[in-house]
């Protein structure tokens, strides 16, 4: 009889679990969302996430406030939203780095694959191979002429170990098969200032970064590293057009939730993140920054899911041939 009441009363209390699931994720939101970005305020990706959460905002009915934990390429921030509760309250709107950084740290607090469920993809930005505005080379060819006769002295700067500047600098230096002398910042902006100073070369960052600076011609554009020329920088070409054969680098972003999330939840925000990519507003600023809001099929949680497992797939030789980790 003792064994038959506990049995009950298991039963009973997951079915309590479950109804309160249940009516949780049908009236979800009732409070406001936290969207971690795991890099400083005011970078690309920063940028890319509160236009969107924005937008969203709007069509969930409640705000969605844009909290900065930056750190350890990424890491950090994903991390705090793999052990924030499944609710759909913590959110994670993170870029390529959430690919790479499974081969980057050989010691993740977290399982890349395992410890998140999925909402959508959210844009995927073009890079700049940009530099100084005084350095010498005029266009791409006899910028890769320059620095290979002069790599001990050449200076690469990026925001970090795992940020798409560095990301895009490894690319650049295996297609060229050059090891530079690289400059590590806390960040895109330190960086950028940088550069604008004349105090480093060069460096490969996010259009939503560079497009502004090489509108203003404070810095100098050699190339964009998308398949076809930009609409907002039309006089630059592409990597592969300027000479630097299958060179394209993609930013791609995609929000996440931590793992465990109902699907109910991940499905209302993939809706909304639909919605949000639909907004003239959304659309226009984009645009503004060389870059597209997702298709709707790719604002999916199974889409955002097989880029993910793709892009890990793709990066891992090339970060294990370079043979540069993390930690």
């Amino acid at each position: 009889m003792k064994i038959l009441k506990a049995m009950l009363g298991m039963t009973a209390a997951v079915a309590v679990s479950l109804l309160a699931n249940g009516a949780s994720a049908q009236t979800y939101p009732e409070r406001t969302i936290t969207m971690v970005v795991p890099f400083s305020a005011g970078g690309p990706t920063d940028t890319v996430a509160r236009l969107v959460a924005e937008s969203m905002s709007k069509d969930l009915g409640q705000q969605i406030v844009v909290e900065n934990v930056g750190g350890a390429g990424g890491t950090l921030g994903a991390g705090r939203v793999a052990a924030a509760s499944p609710d759909g309250y913590t959110i994670l709107l993170h870029h390529i780095g959430m690919a790479t950084s499974a081969t980057l740290y050989r010691k993740l607090a977290y399982d890349t694959l395992g410890s998140f469920d999925y909402v959508g993809l959210v844009t995927e930005v073009p890079m700049t191979i940009v530099a100084r505005k005084d350095l010498e080379p005029k266009d791409l060819k006899s910028l890769i002429d320059y620095v290979k006769a002069n790599k001990d002295t050449v200076t690469y700067a990026n925001a970090g170990i795992g940020a798409a500047s560095h990301l895009c600098g490894m690319m650049f230096m295996s297609a060229i098969q050059t090891p530079l002398t690289t400059v590590p910042y806390k960040g895109t902006g330190p960086a950028m200032t940088d550069l604008l100073g004349g105090q480093v070369d060069f460096m490969c960052d996010q259009t939503t970064n560079t497009t502004k600076q090489i509108k203003g011609g404070t810095i100098k554009a050699y190339a964009v590293t998308s398949p076809k020329r930009l609409d907002v920088l039309k006089d630059i070409p592409t990597a592969v057009e300027a000479g630097l054969p299958g060179f394209e680098v993609g930013i791609w972003h995609g929000i996440y939730t931590p793992k465990g999330t109902p699907a109910e939840v991940n499905e209302r925000l993939s809706k909304s993140l639909q919605v949000a990519l639909k907004d003239q507003n959304v659309a226009a600023r984009f645009a503004e920054l060389g870059t597209a809001p997702s298709a709707e099929a790719d604002a999916t949680p199974a889409a955002l899911k097989a880029k993910l497992e793709g892009e890990i797939a793709r990066w891992k030789p090339v970060i294990d041939a370079a043979g540069e980790y993390a930690d």
